[in-house]
């Protein structure tokens, strides 16, 4: 595991899953689970409020932890790239770095600063 992070929650509600609009569901799946190391889980054809879609599921990467969803909406391209912020802790932020870039990733800023006691940076998947 990256990183110990606390956790808690005021209600009775878990928080289970994130879900990411892309335009390109296979080069999208390619992306996250060669750079971030992520499981496939399931694929499915769904509706989201009456619109047609096509999902890929990863598991969770720590117990209990939410899943993380990729999504194509049928009826429309896709969103611009930076309508959603996600999240990843690593021990080795060089060889991440280098997976992204090997795939089309896009380094908007290696070591943006420390935060939280931990090294971070911004990237962006490629078009």
């Amino acid at each position: 595991m990256a990183a110990t992070l606390p956790h808690g929650r005021s209600h009775d509600v878990d928080f289970m899953f994130t879900k990411l609009v892309v335009h390109d569901l296979e080069r999208a799946t390619e992306f996250y689970r060669d750079v971030f190391g992520l499981v496939e889980v399931h694929r499915l054809d769904a509706e989201i409020t009456g619109r047609k879609v096509s999902e890929v599921v990863f598991m969770p990467t720590s117990e209990g932890g939410p899943m993380f969803v990729l999504v194509r909406f049928h009826d429309r391209a896709g969103p611009a790239s930076d309508e959603t912020i996600l999240g990843f802790a690593t021990q080795d932020l060089d060889a991440l770095l280098e997976r992204a870039n090997a795939l089309g990733g896009v380094t908007a800023s290696q070591t943006a600063g420390v935060v939280s006691g931990m090294l971070s940076c911004w990237i962006r998947r490629g078009t």
